[in-house]
């Protein structure tokens, strides 16, 4: 049985201050169309229970997901159980219900859910198996077309049954879905053609610069550090003198003169997360762009032990 959450007690929750960790499992494009301001996106097929839960070890409360409508964020927090990571929780109603409840969500440009494009794509295959099993030329083409009517039928009560639906997954993975005005994709398409050209730190993933060199670097002014991870991680705790320049933004598509405000390309950009998986995404974004930029393998944690400053607060 998978706990829920109302939006009003989740927006209680987060009134009183309370650090909340929101994941939001759909699509990136539906993401960029609306999301509640302080989720961060994992779409529900690229879904890595442990790394979430790493993600999440800061934290001392449950991990919420949430969907469109509530669907997908139960079928997430059942694979965090399987997984062996009990304490998650589903919002009541997702997102739609959220936005209704009036809680603060970010808008970007409209995108048809995942949902309509199912129900249109299953009824576009049966239309046309019935099509050919009444209208076909021979009697091969009219099996077919009854097959295919029959599969898609049998498919659609799969789903009803265990509530899992898997043409929802393929199309989830379709360009269309990716994020939104595909600037990211882009961008990471470019990263892997120029990875080459764009220097050993790079291609190679994780930089071999050691931290006391980094240290020197930034004390000297040849380097920034740069944090990819959320707002609210960064307020739980940041190294001094860092910038925070959220993964989730970059994904989003930020404008290359308001990024160029926050990020010098005179400098060697250091971006770190907390486990070093989200600044080797940054770095394949930040990259292409024209920064000089070499993701840390140690994470937050790390990086204070070895000796950085540590600041808390926005």
């Amino acid at each position: 049985m998978v706990a829920t959450i109302t939006p009003k007690q989740l927006m209680d929750l987060r009134t009183r201050g309370e650090a909340i960790s929101l994941v939001d499992v759909r699509t990136p494009a539906e993401f960029g169309e609306v999301h509640i301001d302080f989720a961060r996106n994992v779409p529900l097929d690229r879904l890595d229970p442990k790394q979430v839960a790493a993600d999440h070890a800061r934290h001392s409360g449950p991990i919420y997901f949430v969907c469109r409508s509530g669907g997908r964020s139960k079928t997430a927090c059942e694979r965090m159980i399987a997984a062996g990571v009990t304490d998650v929780v589903s919002v009541e109603g997702g997102t739609t219900a959220c936005d209704t409840a009036g809680m603060p969500v970010v808008r970007g440009k409209k995108v048809m859910s995942l949902e309509r494009q199912v129900r249109i794509a299953a009824g576009a295959l049966v239309a046309i198996g019935a099509g050919l099993a009444v209208f076909g030329p021979d009697p091969l083409w009219k099996s077919i077309g009854a097959g295919l009517a029959g599969f898609v039928g049998c498919g659609l009560v799969f789903a009803g049954i265990t509530d899992t639906c898997g043409m929802a997954m393929l199309i989830g993975r379709m360009p269309w879905n990716q994020v939104a005005a595909t600037t990211c994709s882009r961008l990471l398409l470019a990263a892997v053609v120029t990875a080459a050209a764009a220097g050993p730190a790079v291609a190679a993933g994780h930089t071999s610069d050691p931290l006391p060199a980094v240290q020197q670097a930034v004390a000297a002014g040849q380097a920034v550090i740069v944090d990819v991870r959320e707002p609210d991680e960064w307020a739980d705790g940041h190294v001094a003198g860092a910038r925070l320049v959220p993964l989730s933004a970059l994904e989003r598509g930020i404008d290359p003169a308001r990024l160029g405000q926050v990020l010098p390309k005179d400098k060697i950009i250091y971006c770190h997360c907390l486990m070093g998986g989200r600044c080797l995404a940054a770095a394949a974004i930040l990259a292409p762009l024209g920064y000089d930029v070499r993701p840390l393998k140690p994470g937050y944690p790390q990086l204070i032990q070895a000796g950085f400053p540590a600041a808390v607060g926005k």
